[in-house]
């Protein structure tokens, strides 16, 4: 299989991995969530060259994660946001964030400390929006969804 086949698949994982899934995007939506909006400003803060921030950005306007505003008419230049797909995204990266902060900060700890608005310093942890009770692995089972056995799936599986 071609990872350009990999959005293609019966899987959420796999789906979002073909829009998010390669370092500069997610280090992009990190700038984003920190409030840059620009192009140069990201070029500057991630070191990256034109071609491939402007090909990840046109990637995630595409994809319904960034939206262009312009901010500028001469020359014409555009601010990118979060659309509401983008917005939720946040805990992916958080999660990232959370995993990197125990298996690879350096000996100095964490490069960064996170504080809720109620002046908490928290670390992200998804939970069970029933119980409250943390996900953790053995303790979830994945069963199948509508997405998995829909006709058009069970179709497009048939032999011809």
């Amino acid at each position: 299989m071609e990872w350009s086949e990999v959005g293609e698949l019966p899987c959420s994982i796999a789906r979002s991995l073909a829009v998010v899934g390669d370092r500069w995007t997610l280090l992009i939506l990190r700038e984003v969530f920190s409030g840059v909006t620009r192009f140069d400003a990201f070029r500057s803060r991630l070191g990256i060259s034109r071609n491939v921030l402007a090909d990840r950005l046109h990637r995630l306007v595409g994809e319904g994660i960034l939206e262009m505003r312009p901010y500028q008419e001469a020359p014409r230049r555009h601010a990118y946001e979060l659309t509401e797909a983008g917005a939720d995204l946040y805990p992916v990266l958080l999660s990232l964030m959370a995993w990197g902060d125990r298996w690879r900060a350096g000996p100095e700890g964490p490069p960064i400390r996170l504080v809720h608005r109620c002046g908490a310093h928290v670390r992200p942890a998804p939970t069970c929006e029933e119980c409250g009770e943390p996900l953790r692995a053995g303790e979830v089972r994945a069963l199948a969804g509508p997405g998995l056995l829909s006709p058009r799936r069970r179709r497009a599986q048939k032999p011809s």
